[in-house]
Order: C-alpha cells, then sequence, then structure tokens
C-alpha cells in the first residue's frame, strides 16, 4: 500500500485522507494520488494513471469520486484497532459480560471468568453495524461537547472579568480605607496643633508679664540709682514704696505662674486600631457563586401570569411623564430602568424603589448587563458604560460611534447593537465584528434586539412593517414572525430559558414566542390587563415576575412600571 502524505495526520480528531503516489513515491516524489487499483494495490497520479491503463487494461482503477473503494488509511487503521490500555496489541475479542473490546492481554488478565467472550473474528459474521447511526450519535454528542466547552470557555472569561472587577473593588476598599485613616490623622494634627496654639498663647502671655514686670524694675532701679546720691527724701520714700509694690506684685504673680514646669506635647496611639487591624484576616470576604450559562428549562415552555402590581419610578426632578424604554435585571435582584424621558438611568432595588439615578448627556434607550454589576445603555451615538457601586450608579468609559444606537444586547464579550435599519455586531472594546442585518426600506426596521441564552440565535423588531425576525448568528434570516395581535413591536426579550417575550406597541400586547421565532406560544397580558402602548419588557428571574414599561395615553400613568406574578 502506498504512504500517505503529512496532511493524512490528524488534525485534532479529524483525519484527512490524501494518499502520495506510489509510483511518484519511488522516483522520491511527494505527488497526490488520485486513483487507486485494486489489482496492484497501489495509488496513482492522473500521470502515472495514463502508462498504468497502457500497461494493466484490465485492472480495475477508481478515482477520487469513487473512495469508498479505497483502503483505509492505515493511520485510521491502527487508531481503530489499537487497544487503549495496551497500546503495543491489536483488539482481538469483545466481552460481552463487560461490553468491553479486549486485546489478548486484556482478556487474560481482566476477562478470564467472563461467560461470553468473542473472538472479533467470529462476532462480526452474525452481525451488523449502522455507521450512519453511530455517525450522528457521535455528531450529537460533538455538538454537545463544543456546547459545553463554549460554556466553560465563557466561565473561565466570566470569572476573569468577575476577578477583574473585584480586584478594582478591593482596591476602592484600600482606597476608603485609607482615606478614613487620613481623615483620622488630619482630626489628631489639627488637635495637636489646638494644643500647641494653646499652650504658645498661655506661655506666651508669662512671656510678656516678665517683660512687662522686667521693664517696669528696670525704669525703678534706674531712677533709684539716680536720686541715690541726692538727697530727694520724698523721691527716695516714693520709690521705696513703688518698689516694694512691684516686688509684692511679682512674688504673687510667682506664686501663681511659675513652679518650675517644662511643658512638652505627646502623642499616644489609639491601640484600640492596630489591635482591630491585626486582627482582621483580610480587608472583606472573598466568596464565589455559580450562575448559569445555558438555558435552565423549557424555551418553548408557555408562561402564565398572575396577579399585577405597579410601582412609582418617578423622582423628584424628573420634568415630565417618564417613559420606560427598556429594563435589566441584575443577578443581585436589582432592577435598572432606562428612562428617556428624563434622561436618566434609574436603580430599583428588589422592592422596585428607585434607590439611585445618574443622568446622561441625551435620551438613553437600550440597556443590557455587560457583568454582574456593570450595564452598558445606548445614548445617542454612543454606549455608555455604567457601573453599580454601593447602590449608586457611576458613569464609567464610553464608545462612540458613527451610527445611531437604539437598543443593546451582549452575549459572551459580543455587543449587538440597533441603529433603527442596521444590526451591529461588535467586540466589547467597540471594535466593529460584522454588520448583521440591514433593512433601509423605512426608519425603524431593525429597532428591538435580544439573544438566545446559547447565543445561537438573535431576535429582532422591525417596528415598521410589524415584523419580529429570527437570525442565525451570522445573520441570515431563520424565520419571520407576524401577527394581527403584535401592531408596531417594540421590545423583544429572552428569558434565561430561552422563552421570547415581545411587545406589541399599539396592540397592547405582550406576547411569547416559540424559540424559533415562527409561532405564537400565548397571549401573556392585553389592555385589559393594564398595558398601554408597552415600550419594554423584561423577565425578572429572582423573583418569577415580568416587568413592563409602557406610554400610556393617560397622564401619569407611564410613571409606573407594571409588575406581573408568573405562575
Amino acid at each position: 500500500m502506498a504512504a500517505f502524505s503529512q496532511s493524512t495526520i490528524e488534525k485534532g480528531n479529524d483525519w484527512v485522507q490524501d494518499f502520495l503516489c506510489s509510483a511518484c513515491e519511488d522516483e522520491k516524489l511527494n505527488e497526490s494520488a488520485d486513483f487507486y487499483c485494486d489489482s496492484c494495490k497501489k495509488f496513482y497520479c492522473r500521470k502515472c494513471i495514463h502508462l498504468h491503463g497502457q500497461l494493466f487494461k484490465k485492472h480495475s482503477t477508481h478515482g477520487r469520486s469513487d473512495m469508498k473503494k479505497w483502503p483505509v488509511v492505515k493511520k485510521v487503521e491502527d487508531f481503530l484497532l489499537k487497544c487503549d490500555v495496551h497500546k503495543e496489541e491489536n483488539l482481538a475479542s469483545f466481552c460481552e459480560d463487560h461490553s468491553k473490546l479486549c486485546c489478548n492481554t486484556c482478556a487474560f488478565h481482566n476477562h478470564r471468568q467472563c461467560k461470553t467472550v468473542m473472538l472479533l473474528s467470529d462476532l462480526v459474521k452474525n452481525t451488523s453495524t449502522d455507521l450512519k447511526q453511530v455517525l450522528v450519535t457521535i455528531q450529537t454528542t460533538l455538538a454537545e461537547l463544543k456546547k459545553l466547552q463554549d460554556n466553560q470557555e465563557a466561565s473561565i472569561q466570566s470569572v476573569q472579568s468577575s476577578y477583574d472587577e473585584q480586584l478594582h473593588k478591593i482596591q476602592e476598599t484600600r482606597q476608603k480605607i485609607l482615606a478614613a485613616l487620613d481623615m483620622l490623622e488630619k482630626k489628631t494634627l489639627q488637635e495637636m496643633k489646638d494644643t500647641l496654639t494653646k499652650l504658645q498663647a498661655s506661655l506666651k502671655s508669662d512671656v510678656d508679664k516678665c517683660s512687662t514686670l522686667r521693664n517696669e524694675f528696670k525704669q525703678l532701679r534706674d531712677a533709684i540709682q539716680d536720686i541715690s546720691d541726692k538727697s530727694k527724701q520724698e523721691l527716695s520714700f516714693i520709690a521705696s514704696i513703688k518698689c516694694k509694690d512691684k516686688i509684692h506684685q511679682f512674688e504673687n504673680y510667682q506664686k501663681k505662674n511659675f513652679a518650675q514646669l517644662k511643658f512638652s506635647i505627646t502623642f499616644q496611639p489609639n491601640s484600640e486600631i492596630m489591635q482591630y487591624l491585626s486582627q482582621l484576616s483580610g480587608l472583606g470576604k472573598i466568596e464565589h457563586f455559580a450562575q448559569s450559562l445555558t438555558a435552565v428549562g423549557n424555551a418553548d415552555q408557555i408562561i402564565s401570569i398572575d396577579g399585577k402590581s405597579k410601582y412609582d419610578v418617578h423622582i423628584q426632578g424628573d420634568s415630565i411623564t417618564c417613559r420606560i424604554e427598556d429594563i435589566c435585571v441584575l443577578p443581585s435582584g436589582q432592577v435598572l430602568v432606562v428612562d428617556s424621558q428624563n434622561n436618566k438611568v434609574k436603580l430599583l432595588n428588589k422592592q422596585y424603589q428607585v434607590v439611585s439615578h445618574c443622568s446622561v448627556s441625551d435620551s438613553p434607550w437600550g440597556i443590557c448587563q455587560i457583568t454582574p454589576s456593570e450595564v452598558g445603555v445606548t445614548v445617542g451615538k454612543e454606549v455608555q458604560f455604567i457601573k453599580i457601586n454601593n447602590n449608586q450608579l457611576v458613569k464609567d468609559r464610553k464608545l462612540k460611534f458613527q451610527h445611531n444606537c437604539l437598543v443593546i444586547a451582549s452575549h459572551r464579550g459580543d455587543l449587538f447593537v440597533t441603529s433603527g435599519t442596521e444590526l451591529y455586531n461588535y467586540s466589547l472594546d467597540g471594535k466593529l465584528v460584522s454588520k448583521l442585518q440591514e433593512n433601509n426600506s423605512d426608519t425603524n426596521t431593525v429597532m428591538g434586539c435580544a439573544v438566545s441564552p446559547t447565543g445561537d440565535k438573535l431576535y429582532i423588531t422591525n417596528f415598521d412593517e410589524h415584523k419580529l425576525l429570527t437570525l442565525a448568528r451570522d445573520g441570515s434570516v431563520l424565520s419571520i414572525f407576524t401577527n394581527p395581535e403584535l401592531v408596531y413591536p417594540t421590545c423583544v426579550h429572552v428569558t434565561p430559558a430561552g422563552q421570547v417575550l415581545v411587545c406589541g406597541g399599539t396592540s397592547y400586547t405582550i406576547l411569547q414566542i416559540d424559540s424559533k421565532g415562527s409561532r405564537k406560544l400565548a397571549t401573556l397580558a392585553t389592555g385589559s390587563d393594564g398595558i398601554y402602548c408597552p415600550r419594554s419588557v423584561c423577565y425578572n428571574s429572582n423573583t418569577d415576575s415580568i416587568i413592563v414599561g409602557t406610554e400610556s395615553v393617560f397622564v401619569g400613568q407611564s410613571n409606573y412600571i407594571l409588575v406581573y406574578k408568573v405562575k
């Protein structure tokens, strides 16, 4: 049998057959074979097959179109025949008791007591094998393994992202501790300075008093020296009395103020601080949790709702009625809503109360989760990243684009942004990966956007043509959904289980569509359930509820979000 070229070596687990021409190989030439001769048991290229045909006209040859009649590649044959345990031995028998292929060594050591151990040469005579079904099973298994590998790789990326985020949080904690220490130092220094000022003022007062007394005594001394030889009895008497009076003042002052003391300032460290810090094991507690990366449950399981609540998201400072264009629920249970009318992003706690907000430069439209504590918000021609830190919204970096940014979705490091007429795929650093969809027939043909939990499908709403499109990851259209209950669709949302929810803007409906995007499964809510011009919908897996933002025709009605409990 002829040899085969380097490309026959397995690439991963795929075998590539590319035999070499036997005649050319004898001449030390590497020429790919195009024919195989059953009689010669050799391979030939297109040139050599002509000479072979002239010499052996009765030989049967098979071209590449009939490669099933070519021999099995030796490397493939060895791969299948060799024992997995004893690599140098060929498989020779099959143990039905254990459903194991065995070489002679395996049979001797592990299967001597087994009742049914048959030679492969005997077993295959009465056994048929459906390799097509085996291939189907292998392909299915490979797909599942690829999905599992993708999930684990996504986990690696997720844990690295969370590590980087928490590292920043640790550094922020350290800075806060340092700031607190700086404040303590500042207060301590101020206290010591105040003590210094007070002591210095008191001592300076004493110095000034001493200086005044010294000057007065000097004046008396000089006066007495001047009159001592001049027989001025009256002046001498006065000088004597004044001198006694000043001496009496000094003695009294000395008794009160001049104990032999040396003043100094000392600092006694607060030992409780050092003791407390030395007992700590770190700046905080390190924990980890697992969040499902794949769809859990049945993507086409019909949702049913039971009960509705209403929560006010209007806050002081809002100039006009709210319009909640999009909603995002974080793993922590916190909810973010995008209020396009008031140019604000608002943070709600688990009870749907507004606890923080931040203003943006233009009307925000879409929002999506990037990390467990970071979101991306579309604003004009930008994506504004916002972090949630201690229940506060902190604006971070921006990505700027040449097109309008309406709705945004993300999946494992990819951003999907609609412009009204296009759908773009970007990396997290803003690099264009591809343009997945374009429809310039109107102004809002590519509006809402959502991605399936596995990332294999994208759903977009065509507002102007009343359609929901389901796309493959490469942008090809898999299905187009229309329905009389879906008029001017605005938002589309996919639950963690893969269930597809879409808002009918002027049909006043929330519909559930099957995961293929081809048929309606249920009408979840209508105008009679309080839905008026729904702008946004989002499933809250923390509370098993559906959150809806509306644009009501009634004044003030849009200041509320509606929360429907799922049965």
